[in-house]
């Protein structure tokens, strides 16, 4: 079963210091095993949403490209590129000087043919997403409303901790995220909230068309 760290903060108030490790540490202890726990967004903690200001000729190398990129800063990047499918205009993934990011790459301050770079526009297979997610290579080409500077994590939802957790037979309470955090409450003496429901009557008249094999009607 697969729970949601966010999904179960919906549902109850969990103080900062209590770290999803504490949570899987109390849930296995009680009996609901969590067999793993993945942070979701491991390798994105310094890739931001950018936008593209400026495309122009590498001066020293005739299949990259010289971007200016603005990340919401005092002043934009310069990042050079070799990506054919990006112009001005374009929202996109920024990976950071420092940034380790999903497939092992770090991110340095470097020098392309004699031109500094300030960081790295990423393709969906430099972050490890699925590649359904854009038809066309190259850089990950975002939406026009996702907004400059944003974490690419909490963009994408994927600022998340997920449990996986072995529920045993006699847990069917434990099915769904509603029973892990009622059982996350009793652990650490929270409340459970559970989401406000509105039932809205509605009154109608059905009618039906009902044709015998005679070829009478009848009205209902």
């Amino acid at each position: 079963m697969k729970i949601s760290f966010n999904w179960l903060k919906e549902y109850i108030q969990i103080p900062l210091e209590i770290s999803p490790e504490e949570i899987a540490r109390k849930l296995t202890f009680s009996g609901l095993e969590v067999e793993s726990l993945t942070f979701l967004g491991k390798g994105l903690e310094k890739v931001v949403v950018g936008q593209i200001l400026e495309r122009n000729k590498h001066p020293n190398a005739d299949r990259l490209s010289l971007t200016k990129i603005d990340i919401g800063g005092d002043a934009p990047l310069s990042i050079v590129c070799g990506a054919q499918n990006i112009k001005a205009g374009q929202k996109i993934p920024v990976a950071l000087i420092g940034a380790k990011i999903p497939n092992g790459l770090e991110i340095k301050a470097a020098e392309i043919r004699k031109v500094p770079s300030q960081g790295m526009l990423c393709s969906l297979d430099e972050l490890l997403f699925p590649k359904e997610w854009q038809q066309e290579d190259g850089i990950f080409i975002l939406s026009p409303d996702a907004p400059l500077g944003m974490p690419i994590a909490d963009y994408l939802g994927r600022n998340d901790w997920v449990f996986e957790i072995n529920v045993t037979p006699n847990r069917g309470d434990a099915l769904s995220h509603i029973g892990v955090a009622r059982e996350v409450a009793a652990l650490f003496g929270l409340t459970v909230k559970l989401p406000e429901t509105r039932v809205q009557e509605v009154t109608s008249h059905l009618s039906a068309m009902i044709s015998n094999p005679a070829g009478k009607e009848n009205c209902a």
